[in-house]
């Protein structure tokens, strides 16, 4: 768990790194989107591994890895942007959305501490095939919850959801990182 634990850390801080400093650079911008439009994004994205994955090759620069830290960070947006109350302004200080990253993330650290004590990592087991998988799983989840006006009857709700995507994408990068 130790080694999971360094590794985990290792991601995120390069995530939070690109995270922040699109923060300096863009503001936020971001704020300006509504949850479905974010997990549009995410859904795109995570289309576009599978689709790498599937065909073998690719035609636009952008890697693999590239777009999994995109998978981390929207999901961290569609986080912050569902815990902040309806009238907080627009634009947030870039020490404000580090803080936020961060709080988020502690919670994925958390869920991750737990889920690996009983699955005892289970996860390095997996193909990153069948991450990317899992997380168009759980994006076709949220889309239905968003559809449904966030209503679920006996499932897990939209942040649940957002944070096994953290999970499994951080996992996949973990995993790409091995391989390399």
């Amino acid at each position: 768990m130790e080694k999971t634990l360094k590794q985990f850390s290792h991601v995120v801080g390069h995530c939070r790194d690109l995270f922040v400093k699109k923060a300096a650079d863009y503001g936020t911008a971001w704020r300006i989107l509504r949850p479905s439009s974010i997990t549009d994004q995410l859904y795109i994205k995570a289309l576009r591994i599978r689709s790498i994955e599937e065909k073998g090759a690719q035609k636009v620069k952008d890697s693999i890895a590239e777009e999994f830290t995109g998978l981390v960070n929207y999901s961290v947006l569609a986080l912050i942007q569902l815990a902040l109350p309806a009238d907080t302004p627009l634009e947030l200080a870039t020490l404000e959305v580090a803080k936020l990253f961060d709080q988020h993330i502690g919670e994925n650290i958390r869920l991750l501490q737990a889920k690996n004590h009983d699955y005892d990592e289970a996860w390095r087991l997996m193909r990153v095939s069948s991450m990317t998988d899992l997380i168009l799983q759980k994006l076709l989840r949220i889309k239905q919850i968003e559809d449904n006006s966030g209503q679920t009857i006996v499932s897990e709700g939209l942040e649940a959801n957002y944070r096994d995507i953290i999970n499994y994408a951080v996992f996949a990068l973990i995993r790409l990182d091995e391989n390399d």
